[in-house]
């Protein structure tokens, strides 16, 4: 595992109960997220490919009952322990495992669908062709996939300080033109792109992306 990763890894082992402690009811107070995540799940069900699909850096699994809810059957991956420590104990109606989105634990062709929600933003240049190819074996053909991005001009930053407890890690707000790129270059093809104004704390605008694999 690269520098990066570790670093990224570990910070993450490290913000797990603070993520869960301010994530926890959020999806109920946006309206926008929710009816994205619902679209996603609508044309899930809608392509006849069956129901599972991967939360790919799914964090503390707070996605989860969600989809659910929404009729899919999920299960999360996530790079962190402490995350997936974190999501088995407070949803252990639901699967989670530890692994990189790089290189993830499924079969070719195996899941309907794949939701990234705000899981991409870390990928450095080098990995992000990998990892949208990545996503792309592991899904259907004619399966979706669903993205929640900071939508910026593609520059680098350092994250983890505002939380105070004493991490840092490496993210990308990339632009939805560079998003789109990388979809195409992967064999996706765009069913919906969107986007809001920033919000609150918010540096940038936000992007959602659902994307077919043709």
């Amino acid at each position: 595992m690269d520098a990066s990763t570790e670093e990224l890894r570990r910070a993450h082992d490290v913000l797990a109960d603070w993520y869960a402690e301010r994530l926890t009811g959020l999806l109920e107070s946006m309206p926008i997220e929710r009816a994205v995540l619902d679209l996603f799940s609508e044309l899930t069900l809608a392509a006849g490919l069956g129901a599972e699909v991967g939360d790919i850096g799914c964090g503390t699994g707070r996605l989860e009952p969600y989809l659910a809810s929404r009729g899919l059957s999920p299960r999360g991956v996530d790079l962190s322990p402490g995350m997936v420590e974190v999501a088995r104990r407070d949803h252990p109606a639901f699967s989670f495992e530890v692994a990189d989105l790089r290189a993830l634990p499924l079969s070719t062709a195996s899941l309907a669908g794949v939701v990234c929600w705000y899981s991409l933003i870390f990928l450095a240049p080098p990995d992000r062709t990998v990892a949208f190819a990545e996503l792309a074996r592991v899904l259907r053909p004619g399966g979706y996939l669903v993205t929640a991005f900071k939508d910026g001009g593609g520059q680098h930053r350092r994250a983890g300080r505002s939380a105070g407890l004493g991490v840092e890690f490496d993210s990308y707000w990339l632009s939805t033109q560079q998003m789109l790129d990388l979809a195409a270059g992967a064999g996706f093809e765009v069913t919906f792109q969107g986007g809001r104004p920033p919000e609150g704390t918010e540096g940038c605008p936000q992007g959602y992306l659902l994307l077919r694999k043709a």
